[in-house]
């Protein structure tokens, strides 16, 4: 396997895990309950658009923003692979759906932007995670891999809201959860994985490969 095909698997599998696009079928259903086939088809094209863009954002200038402020790449992959545990953390106990499920009463019209693109698709955790897959491979290679991997997450995405009925009644909400919980476990792992690269650039441990 080379280096290329294996930091693609691993930008797809982050951002696969981090934006959970299992998880979110079920409140796809929910906040478009009653809602006619066609409406719900723009509001799942909507709100991976604009998740889509929200994220290249970040991808392109979430580094220089950093550079501007005073803080490096160690410390915000540090940070970042704290704030990813958070969230393994919550996906493992559940608290992160409950959480999604609240936000559903927030926006009923139409919530293709609050809360679908934002924050449930492009939230702390994506947007930390593709400023820190972009860091590790600078250039227009890994911004490459990196943006390719995140577009077939969104696709993916896409795919589980047109799809979300059936996937939720073939699923069931047993399987929800057991899948939402092996996720978290792999997210635990990867998000370990980003605050061991920072701290070995800060000098403490291994030398990051």
């Amino acid at each position: 396997m080379t280096m290329d095909t294996a930091f693609f698997i691993t930008a797809f599998v982050t951002m696969f895990v981090v934006i959970d696009p299992i998880g979110l079928a079920p409140l796809f259903v929910a906040l478009t309950q009653g809602m006619t086939t066609a409406a719900r088809r723009r509001i799942a094209l909507r709100a991976t658009l604009i998740g889509i863009l929200i994220l290249l954002a970040f991808a392109a200038f979430g580094e220089a923003l950093l550079s501007f402020i005073g803080i490096s790449m160690p410390a915000f992959r540090v940070a970042g692979g704290i704030l990813l545990f958070l969230t393994a953390l919550d996906m493992l106990f559940e608290r992160r759906t409950k959480r999604r499920e609240d936000k559903q009463e927030e926006d009923r019209d139409d919530p293709s932007v609050f809360p679908l693109a934002i924050p449930l698709i492009a939230g702390p955790g994506a947007i930390a995670s593709v400023i820190l897959l972009m860091g590790q491979r600078p250039g227009v290679e890994g911004a490459a891999l990196v943006l390719g991997a995140t577009g077939i997450v969104m696709l993916i995405v896409m795919g589980f809201f047109l799809a979300s009925g059936m996937i939720e009644r073939a699923l069931g909400k047993t399987g929800v959860t057991v899948v939402t919980r092996l996720l978290g476990m792999l997210l635990a792992a990867l998000s370990v994985q980003f605050v061991l690269d920072g701290l070995s650039a800060f000098g403490f441990g291994p030398t990051a490969g």
